[in-house]
């Protein structure tokens, strides 16, 4: 059934860990690989490179690899379905061609605390600094100069 296509591939990227489960039919974990990771402050900014970001969803489908074969001596080669989840709120911002303008601002920054309350106040609505708007706000409010360059924003949330 491993290789069947009908099996669910399912990789979740948290603040500490990037975990895989592949599920069979009945939805029950077959197995599962992870990669530890960590945010790491760089120029004041709490951040995850790209680089990081690859290389631990290949670290981690690696595990679920090797974990298949050790379990059911079948080489995994493929899935029939994929779903990928963040549960991270920040700032990931890209330009015209896809390019990142900004090293990913994670949720463990502390550095729109001006967006925030601005935001908050005109929403009436509580807007914590985490918030991938609040980033946003606040780049604007510090006239930082990528901000121009923005065609889209997204975030792991």
């Amino acid at each position: 059934m491993i290789n069947s296509k009908r099996t669910t591939l399912g990789i979740e990227l948290g603040s500490t860990r990037i975990k895989a489960v592949l599920s069979g039919e009945d939805h029950a974990p077959i197995a599962s690989g992870g990669h530890t990771w960590e945010n790491k402050l760089e120029e004041g900014i709490w951040t995850y490179s790209l680089e990081d970001v690859w290389a631990g969803l290949q670290n981690c489908y690696q595990d679920l690899s090797e974990n298949v074969m050790r379990q059911y001596d079948v080489k995994l080669t493929s899935v029939g379905a994929l779903g990928i989840s963040g549960m991270m709120h920040g700032y990931l911002v890209f330009d015209q061609n896809d390019q990142q303008l900004v090293p990913f601002r994670t949720w463990r920054n502390t550095i729109t605390g001006q967006a925030a309350e601005i935001l908050s106040k005109e929403f009436d609505f509580n807007i914590p600094q985490r918030w991938s708007v609040a980033h946003l706000y606040q780049a604007i409010l510090g006239g930082e100069q990528h901000v121009k360059d923005i065609a889209f924003m997204t975030t792991l949330a």
